[in-house]
């Protein structure tokens, strides 16, 4: 993938996830939403040697664009009763008028498009088959930062321009939530292919940051942006790690340089690999939700803000699949430092690969123990993202 597009692409998608996150109007976050999504179906289908990264980029795009007419149907709707797309328009007429109806179905169809761009149940169903067919480098790039601008974006639909609502959105949101993260951690379990279970994995991730949002406060929303780059940072170091173990598997699992990583090629790591073997340790850790690391205080800061507003259940049933997802994390720790493989298999790691690997690592573990810096950066984004 030394072509050029290849860079022009991503950094265009990335410009696209600074806008949707800026935007205070609907168009704008559709205009972003779609600026995003056209060049990741492009960079999912780059590696054409191999027919499984197509069949992943047609995938994404045939359902990518049933899930934009669904925003922009909403957004139109929207448009009827207010006569504005302006977040604040919105707000101004919800509070000197009821919603009607139609309100309420435009609400639900712009929900159903940021689900499908954060990987929401029952709208997940790409997300194993494209982050397995997709470059490594791709995958993960779209693991949080199509995550962490499609968030930015539901939360300002939701606690921003429908507030009134949310005695209306609160329970069908806290059912996606549950959904989300119970199917996410129960499927992981299954997979032998480490890019396929970091796929659940972010499912159930979005479940957890979606309990932020149900719980409509600013507590709420300080976990929403601290958890975001707490996991970019955790599930980047991760999928870098497999782009080093991925091109020393034989040709049979793969085809130049993207084959699909199995679990069973990450034993004896530690013994080819000490640094490698240490980072991923750490990776695992923290989505499990370890202390100290930065994920462990992401959830305790979702959970927290779902205690404050009353729904502990749902922060309980977030434990309860917190405990689950310690499973499959664990059992990768387990295969790099207790088992040894038949025929150890050289990794080359590059430099620059390296050191991405260090600072995220470095970041995961500096987050959980010096969460402070973060946390008042993120105060001050909260009149940022609430508009208060």
């Amino acid at each position: 993938m030394a072509s050029g597009e290849y860079y022009a692409l991503l950094l265009l998608a990335t410009a696209s996830t600074m806008l949707m996150g800026a935007a205070t109007d609907l168009i704008i976050i559709f205009l972003g939403l779609e600026i995003l999504s056209i060049p990741v179906y492009v960079l999912t289908g780059l590696n054409r040697a191999r027919l499984e990264s197509g069949e992943a980029a047609l995938k994404y795009f045939l359902l990518g664009a049933f899930a934009s007419g669904f925003f922009l149907y909403g957004i139109a709707l929207t448009y009827g009763a207010p006569g504005t797309t302006n977040l604040a328009g919105i707000v101004s007429f919800l509070g000197n008028a009821s919603a009607g109806a139609y309100l309420y179905i435009a609400l639900g169809l712009l929900l159903i498009g940021l689900a499908f761009k954060v990987a929401l149940v029952p709208f997940h169903m790409w997300v194993p088959d494209v982050y397995q067919g997709a470059p490594t480098s791709v995958t993960a790039f779209m693991s949080v930062g199509a995550k962490a601008a499609g968030f930015t974006a539901l939360a300002r639909v939701l606690l921003y321009a429908f507030p009134t609502l949310e005695s209306s959105w609160t329970v069908p949101v806290a059912t996606l939530a549950v959904l989300t993260m119970t199917l996410g951690n129960l499927t992981a379990i299954a997979q032998s292919d480490i890019k396929r279970m970091l796929a659940y994995s972010s499912i159930a991730h979005a479940g957890y940051i979606l309990v932020g949002v149900v719980a409509a406060n600013e507590a709420g929303a300080a976990g929403i942006l601290f958890y975001l780059p707490a996991y970019a940072l955790m599930n980047v170091g991760a999928f870098a790690t497999a782009i080093v173990v991925g091109p020393a598997l034989s040709p049979s699992k793969g085809q130049r340089g993207e084959p699909g990583v199995e679990l069973a090629d990450y034993t004896g790591l530690a013994s080819r690999r000490p640094f490698l073997a240490a980072t991923m340790a750490i990776f695992m850790l923290s989505l499990a939700g370890v202390p100290p690391m930065a994920g462990f205080l992401g959830k305790f800061y979702l959970f927290s803000a779902a205690v404050q507003a009353n729904l502990t259940w749902l922060a309980l049933i977030g434990v309860l699949n917190s405990v689950l997802s310690a499973f499959f994390y664990l059992r990768v720790i387990v295969v790099v430092y207790m088992k040894e493989a038949e025929e150890p298999k050289a990794l080359s790691l590059s430099w620059p690969l390296g050191v991405a690997v260090a600072l995220a690592a470095l970041g995961t573990v500096a987050l959980g123990l010096w969460p402070s810096p973060l946390l008042d950066i993120v105060q001050q984004a909260i009149v940022a993202l609430l508009g208060t």
